[in-house]
């Protein structure tokens, strides 16, 4: 879907990305990752041409952006941003419906996609599709900032540190959005962050970059096994690097599974079988036991998992 070959940009005599190669699948979700400055907003905003490539070549679909009209190229292209962007003097229906506009959509599919979109972002369209930016939470006027990137049903997102303003609580509810999100869209996407817990959540491939350049480009768990510098060791965190593959496995992939599901006892605790390996081994520590029960999105018990199990096999 997207290719970028040699790409090089210079901001006078500053070389800030360096001769870089990266292929993005469709459907997949790149991280670009990596300390500030090293050049990796800059990558991203010359994949939709909003900075021009000093040299090089970046093909989208297997055609040079530099052929292609820039207007049309970003139409095709969602992008988010930290602070969202928004238009503070239009409605969020308004600024959703932005895009659909320009491409002269019917009236009657913007409302409906507008819906679509608060719906699926968690918002109540009736509560929030008329109120303006100012009135909204940190964390809702950034759902509405994702909805707008999705408006037109772009093959392509672009998102650069859209939650990095956000407080800690916030921020991880809106990254098990995108995962929820991305299940259901699968978008091609591109996400800038120079936090490496949530790369390592989002992403199905990292770019690791340093002073402009690509030093590692893997799989979440092969960044975590086999570093490729003692740069991104040190990235990724030499002593809880355990705890981290843990991060990536779910409940469901090691517990004990019911033969069919039950409906569990008034007050029962237990974790969700999306929970993380990680999260399951510390409530087990918190909490001094040896087993958990497991419960699925009804609410329905399905299954248990044990510490041994996990420290077993987690990582």
């Amino acid at each position: 879907m997207i290719e970028l070959k040699n790409v090089t940009r210079r901001f006078g005599d500053a070389v800030a990305v360096d001769r870089i190669n990266l292929t993005v699948e469709t459907g997949e979700v790149c991280v670009l990752v990596g300390s500030s400055g090293c050049g990796k907003s800059t990558t991203l905003r010359m994949i939709n041409r909003l900075l021009p490539l000093s040299e090089g070549e970046i093909l989208v679909d297997g055609e040079d952006i530099t052929t292609m009209n820039p207007e049309q190229l970003r139409l095709n292209m969602g992008y988010v941003i930290q602070g969202t962007g928004l238009f503070p003097h239009w409605t969020v229906a308004r600024n959703i419906a932005m895009v659909p506009q320009l491409l002269k959509w019917p009236r009657e599919r913007i409302d409906e996609r507008v819906h679509e979109l608060l719906t699926l972002l968690d918002l109540d369209p009736a509560t929030h599709a008329n109120k303006y930016p100012q009135q909204l939470s940190g964390g809702q006027a950034q759902r509405v900032g994702v909805a707008r990137a999705l408006a037109a049903d772009p093959n392509i997102l672009l998102m650069d540190e859209p939650f990095g303003a956000l407080d800690a609580i916030t921020r991880e509810n809106l990254q098990l959005e995108m995962l929820r999100i991305q299940r259901q869209v699968r978008k091609t996407t591109v996400f800038v962050t120079h936090d490496i817990d949530e790369a390592l959540k989002l992403a199905t491939r990292i770019a690791v970059m340093d002073q402009g350049r690509i030093i590692q480009h893997d799989t979440p768990e092969n960044i975590l096994r086999r570093p490729a510098t003692e740069f991104v060791e040190n990235l990724v965190g030499k002593q809880d690097r355990g705890l981290k593959l843990m991060s990536l496995r779910n409940v469901r992939d090691l517990m004990q599974i019911h033969p069919e599901p039950r409906q569990p006892e008034p007050g029962a605790e237990g974790l969700k079988e999306d929970d993380s390996l990680r999260v399951a081994l510390s409530m087990m520590l918190w909490q001094d036991c040896h087993q958990v029960l497991v419960f699925n999105a009804e609410g329905q018990e399905t299954g248990t998992i044990t510490r041994e199990r996990i420290i077993g096999e987690g990582a």
